[in-house]
């Protein structure tokens, strides 16, 4: 159990740090955040294709599997596009909205179960979301694409639960990868950046976090039950923080703080009720 925690910790302390390279890269650098996410995905699935199982190809016949796919590559650019101009703290708060949206997608169309505990804790996140975003009183633009992500993020949670039967983790991680980057290369490529070493080391580096981040994620999960691991996911935000301030110098404005501290306390109360 000692050995999954750390690796949760780790995992989710990963993938902050992608986003905080393609933040650089964006921010920084004034590369495209479509190019960003196009080339996440292109170099994932470089990464992943020598493990992949013969049967994931069959899985590209789908026509659910590329929906789950576009979903993702839609949330990864949004979610770029808002790192562009916003903290990286404020992004995955207002990008939290997710595990919401998720609950309520899975509750209306899996049919699965619903308690009213948990659907209090998950209104209570989603007032947190709401404190940090503050609709209505002068929320940018950024956030409104970190909210946008979030959505695109839910709606992929929840098709990830309705198509899990149809391949394994790493089968299914693949075509995400590969279908993400065929729709994206078109603007990928549109949008390219002069090719130099600091562009292609950070690319490299964002696709690289992100992918070990998610493959822990998945080794974590089976070595420990997922009871006990669900609360860790939500480290993501406090690694976040952290990122911010080593690397951007940031530190989120007390309304930040406020709704970082509610998403965190609905989340890990919410994921330890049976």
């Amino acid at each position: 159990m000692r050995r999954a925690v750390f690796i949760m910790f780790v995992a989710m302390s990963l993938i902050p740090a992608g986003d905080s390279a393609g933040k650089v890269l964006t921010q920084q650098l004034g590369v495209a955040p479509l190019f960003v996410a196009w080339s996440r995905f292109a170099v994932g699935a470089v990464i992943v294709l020598p493990f992949v199982p013969r049967g994931a190809w069959r899985l590209l016949r789908d026509w659910r599997i590329w929906v789950r796919a576009a979903t993702l590559a839609a949330g990864i650019s949004a979610i770029q596009t808002a790192l562009r101009t916003e903290q990286i703290a404020t992004v995955f708060a207002a990008f939290f909205i997710g595990p919401l949206m998720s609950y309520v997608l899975a509750a209306v169309f899996l049919r699965e179960t619903v308690t009213r505990l948990r659907s209090a804790l998950i209104l209570v996140g989603f007032l947190g979301v709401l404190i940090v975003v503050r609709p209505g009183m002068g929320a940018s633009a950024g956030l409104l694409w970190a909210v946008l992500a979030g959505v695109c993020y839910g709606v992929f949670l929840t098709m990830s639960r309705w198509l899990g039967h149809l391949g394994s983790p790493l089968s299914l991680t693949f075509t995400q990868l590969v279908i993400a980057a065929i729709l994206l290369l078109p603007l990928g490529l549109a949008n390219a950046p002069p090719a130099t070493a600091t562009v292609a080391g950070l690319a490299s580096l964002s696709a690289l976090c992100s992918m070990l981040g998610n493959l822990l994620l998945l080794f974590a999960y089976a070595h420990a039950p997922a009871t006990r691991l669900a609360p860790l996911v939500y480290f993501q935000l406090i690694a976040a923080v952290g990122l911010g301030w080593l690397v951007f110098g940031d530190l989120p404005d007390i309304w930040t703080w406020t709704g970082l501290v509610v998403i965190l306390g609905a989340g890990i109360a919410s994921t330890r009720l049976r």
